[in-house]
């Protein structure tokens, strides 16, 4: 019998496969949303295996659809970014919870899942709110790290910049929780990059 969070699951892959942007895994094409999206759910596993369900369909929808709302289509700048980000905050959270609804999900947890999503409460001041979105937040650092800081960090290097580098490790570390920095510093990074995570926390 498929259960209403394997079904939230399917649903959410199949919506992420329409995704014409390409990620390489181990030399094989594809949908960039989706394996982001699988690779979130393995991180969850790993790390979190005692995640909830809302939690754990709030993290395979971190980017679902993602290429529906382009940062181009928003102001140039820090102010544009952020606009973006909220706007997409809320897209996937709405998304999301419009596809619990159909499988079965009550609306409060539907609406549970939405605030996981957009990290309404991840902090307020130095006390953390919603330890699910922080889980999240972690979950999508550490994916980041794992999977797309090498290609990322290339076009930096290239330009001799290693100072930008540092800085996005800093603003990454300060995102993530005392768990996620511990499981941070066990990941298997190539070397240069493990040079660069070691300078930006050294500063």
């Amino acid at each position: 019998m498929t259960t209403p969070l394997k079904k939230v699951l399917s649903a959410i892959d199949n919506i992420n496969k329409a995704d014409m942007n390409i990620t390489l895994a181990d030399g094989v094409e594809h949908p960039k949303e989706l394996i982001y999206g699988q690779r979130m759910t393995q991180c969850l596993a790993k790390y979190w295996f005692d995640a909830s369900e809302l939690l754990q369909i709030a993290v395979r929808a971190q980017h679902i659809k993602r290429w529906h709302l382009k940062r181009a289509e928003f102001e140039q700048g820090k102010a544009g970014y952020y606009q973006w980000r909220i706007a997409l905050g809320k897209f996937h959270g709405e998304l999301t919870a419009s596809i619990m609804l159909e499988c079965g999900y009550t609306a409060e947890q539907a609406e549970q899942t939405a605030t996981i999503i957009r990290k309404d409460l991840v902090r307020q001041g130095k006390t953390k709110i919603n330890d699910d979105s922080q889980t999240l937040e972690d979950v999508a650092c550490l994916v980041f790290l794992e999977h797309y800081f090498d290609d990322f960090s290339a076009q930096y290097i290239a330009a001799n910049n290693e100072e930008k580098i540092i800085r996005i490790v800093k603003l990454t570390w300060k995102k993530m929780s005392e768990r996620g920095h511990e499981i941070a510093l066990t990941l298997p990074l190539p070397e240069h990059l493990a040079a660069l995570v070691n300078k930006a926390l050294a500063d």
